[in-house]
């Protein structure tokens, strides 16, 4: 393991994987810290991994008690004088030999069986000396049929997603940094009392506004609209408590400075607070990615046309009455959740080091 006491560089990934406490070997507080790391590791990543391997699965794979780990399809083999291939069973004789049959049907406790290389002789078998043969395979077809099954709609609805995250997010940060230099850098009367009170709407459930804003929504003409969706979420109580910690924390010099060159407050605000305020502006940018992109419930009241359905919306249309494709189900889940995986993959660092910088002056 490397030692922490060693000159601070570069640390490649498996040193960093590798840190610990003691100098000479390891210390408990070493092991007791992978452990809990690796404990969070498998709570956190056991269901994403399960998912994504289950809509491999074939939808008679997925009602199998006990469920299985792997993707596993029953062999089959084609039977002269028979239109359809016939699964394959093991099948234990009187004599402990074991061969393999083709079932033709199953009746109660009992299944009709015929030999492959003998069509014609058809063996009555119990139920329970048979054991399915089963191989590993991959339903790809899965994701194929999530293309065919909704009929060519689900660009439409990706589009949908991708252009309420993207200008919902863009305009979140541009109201959320102007409210934030307003609280931060401008010393009026009633300050406290605003801050305070857009921390207080924290409190309130989304729930209870939703019937407010739907009527709101309605009244502008916006029901159905994928603006109706974006407008009422685009300024946060938390982004704006975020870049207001974090402008804290620039100079009020370097504002000083800007008015002493006749610089306007648009001009200080665009050029020099922005810019300024990178890291927690990213921060807000990927809290606000991660909230459009998996919002359910305003989506719902609000798109009533399904051309303007979300990627959300679009998966519980497929739970009806009269049943649950599952593999669609998880198909559609495992595409929908790869965007966001793969943004916070690249962009974790910035939550980390944004937030920890902001409040420190």
């Amino acid at each position: 393991m490397t030692d922490l006491s060693a000159p601070k560089s570069a640390l490649s990934i498996r040193e960093f994987a590798t840190l610990r406490r003691g100098r000479k070997k390891s210390d408990w507080t070493d092991w007791l810290t992978y452990l809990y790391l690796f404990l969070g590791l498998v709570v956190m990543f056991t269901p994403v991994l399960w998912v994504a391997i289950s809509s491999f699965k074939t939808p008679a794979n997925l009602t199998e008690f006990p469920p299985t780990i792997l993707p596993y399809a029953a062999q089959t083999v084609t039977v002269e004088g028979y239109d359809e291939p016939l699964p394959l069973f093991e099948v234990v004789g009187e004599d402990g030999e074991t061969r393999q049959l083709a079932q033709l049907r199953r009746v109660g406790i009992q299944a009709q069986m015929i030999d492959p290389a003998n069509p014609e002789e058809r063996i009555v078998v119990p139920v329970g000396d048979a054991t399915p043969v089963r191989q590993l395979y991959f339903a790809t077809e899965n994701y194929t049929n999530l293309l065919t099954s909704s009929g060519g709609q689900i660009w439409r609805y990706l589009f949908n997603s991708l252009f309420i995250t993207a200008v919902a997010t863009a305009i979140t940060l541009v109201m959320n940094s102007m409210a934030a230099f307003a609280l931060s850098k401008y010393r009026f009367r009633g300050s406290g009392i605003a801050l305070v009170s857009i921390l207080a709407t924290l409190m309130i459930p989304a729930t209870v506004v939703l019937v407010p804003t739907y009527m709101i929504v309605a009244q502008l003409g916006l029901v159905g609209n994928l603006w109706g969706v974006i407008l009422p979420t685009v300024a946060t109580p938390t982004g704006v408590f975020l870049l207001r910690q974090y402008m804290l924390t620039i100079p009020d010099e370097l504002i000083e400075a800007a008015r002493m060159d006749h610089a306007s407050e648009w001009r200080i605000f665009w050029r020099i607070i922005l810019p300024l305020s990178s890291p927690a502006l990213a921060v807000v940018a990927i809290f606000s990615i991660l909230s459009r992109w998996n919002d359910f419930l305003l989506p719902l009241v609000v798109l009533t046309r399904r051309e303007s359905y979300t990627l959300q919306l679009a998966l519980a249309s497929f739970q009806t009455e009269y049943g649950v494709r599952y593999e669609i189900l998880l198909a559609m889940t495992t595409l929908t959740a790869l965007p966001l995986a793969f943004a916070f993959i690249f962009l974790q660092r910035y939550i980390t080091s944004g937030i920890a910088s902001t409040g420190i002056k």
